[in-house]
């Protein structure tokens, strides 16, 4: 039989989808402009292929009953001594997990992984950390102004996957860190590092080793300019762990996030401060984030959100001024701006706050990112507070989801969130009427109220 020939396909760069023939847009996801040409692979199963089926064939792995696997040992995660990093794991380094780690340029993706593996390397652990962006000299370099103590950290720069895998296995590593994937390849398959079909495979190949040998492999993963890992989308789905480095790289706090994990709560964070020597762990968030909680500008509302298994207090900020365009500005860092715009329509509807042709920005402190909207009445507040120009009590906390028609509704763990509060010196709330009878605490003075406009004289001084 003749050996067919090799033909173009053509994949997309967004969720690594094949197709016979070019399009401007993909087919599967969507995505404009993402199909780049690739050779197709020389196999016989692809065109009128059918699997053989005999069973009388012998498996290698048979089928079990449920009731009869037993649970793998959950004291077996390995402590990387960064307690944030173990917490965004889900306690710990799980042996034969898969882990990938995004974020933009400059965050503090290389410095974390390098720090975390000399640590590990430090409790006598083999770690293999293969870099493709750097050189030996220049990892020193940086392994020398961190101040690292890695001295039997195992280092190689190295782009073949190959030959990366065989020093692991030759080193029994325990952990084997990949900076970055976009620069591997299996010199077996056609297209340039970072194509699809090379990450896709390369990817395989990594989950494949770590669930053979048990090494935890982790992944160093570049970022489109919307924020989202570079590649097809099935490498998120074929890991254990995603992990974002989120935070501005011109301030000190950097957020690590967890928005898939397989062996712990999903966005979970931990919170790292960027310094001379690298990241530190940040202990205690809350005073982080919340800096002073004495006498405030116009401006400024205090709330707690919920991140993974631990309450955070953060800082909502406000500016209201005078619009110099036919349509007023609406701009917000950290917090949705769609999610803005409903509170400004609820503010002119139930509160009479006319801000409807004023530029609005609002900012939450510190540079975290936050999603749940029990922050709602806190942005809304700041947002009054500093168009009227009035002060917030101080230790005063606001907590609370605003509804379409102005009013509180309810709050997961309330009660957890308020004794992280009183715990820094918070002495009052105003919180959702309907959540207060069940509280027990009496640490704080509680203001239940059931409407926005009902809230809004209890948080400014008179």
């Amino acid at each position: 039989m003749a050996k067919p020939k090799t033909q173009s396909l053509f994949a997309c760069r967004e969720c690594g989808d094949t197709f016979s023939k070019w399009a401007g847009r993909c087919p599967s996801c969507g995505a404009w402009d993402s199909m780049i040409e690739v050779a197709e692979a020389d196999t016989k199963a692809m065109v009128g292929g059918t699997i053989s089926q005999n069973p009388k064939a012998g498996l290698a792995n048979p089928p079990q009953a449920l009731k009869d696997i037993a649970p793998e040992d959950t004291d077996t995660r390995l402590h990387t001594g960064m307690g944030e990093l173990d917490r965004v794991l889900g306690g710990g380094i799980v042996p034969g997990s898969l882990v990938l780690i995004g974020g933009d340029p400059g965050i503090g993706k290389s410095t974390l992984l390098l720090q975390m593996a000399a640590l590990l390397s430090s409790s006598d652990m083999t770690v293999l950390y293969a870099t493709g962006e750097e050189s030996l000299s220049q990892l020193k370099l940086r392994a020398r102004r961190l101040k690292v103590p890695g001295v039997s950290l195992q280092v190689v720069a190295e782009t073949a996957l190959e030959n990366a895998l065989s020093h692991a296995t030759n080193l029994k590593a325990k952990a084997l860190i990949i900076d970055s994937i976009q620069t591997m390849h299996r010199s077996d398959l056609p297209g340039s590092p970072g194509s699809p079909s090379q990450l896709r495979e390369c990817t395989l190949s990594l989950m494949s080793y770590a669930k053979s040998t048990g090494c935890a492999v982790f992944l160093v993963g570049h970022v489109t300019k919307e924020g989202v890992l570079a590649g097809p989308r099935m490498l998120e789905h074929m890991v254990d762990t995603v992990i974002y480095f989120e935070g501005d790289r011109h301030l000190s706090y950097r957020i690590l996030r967890a928005v898939k994990n397989r062996f712990g709560a999903t966005h979970e964070i931990g919170v790292f401060e960027m310094g001379a020597e690298g990241l530190t762990p940040v202990d205690n968030p809350s005073a982080a984030f919340v800096q002073t909680r004495g006498e405030r500008d116009p401006g400024s509302m205090i709330s707690c959100v919920w991140e993974g298994t631990r309450p955070i207090l953060v800082e909502a900020q406000a500016l209201v001024s005078r619009t110099h365009f036919a349509s007023p500005q609406r701009v917000s860092m950290g917090f949705d701006s769609k999610r803005l715009s409903v509170l400004l329509a609820l503010l002119e509807k139930f509160a009479g706050v006319e801000i409807g042709m004023q530029d609005v920005f609002v900012n939450m402190a510190g540079g975290i990112r936050v999603d749940e909207p029990a922050v709602d009445l806190a942005v809304a507040a700041a947002v009054a507070g500093n168009h009227l120009g009035r002060r917030s009590i101080p230790a005063t906390l606001a907590v609370g989801e605003l509804g379409l028609n102005g009013e509180l509704r309810h709050v997961p763990q309330l009660e957890a969130r308020l004794r992280e509060a009183a715990r820094l010196g918070f002495h009052a709330a105003v919180v959702p009427e309907g959540d207060s009878a069940r509280l027990r605490i009496k640490e704080m003075e509680l203001h239940p109220v059931k409407k926005l406009s009902e809230a809004l004289p209890l948080l400014y001084q008179t």
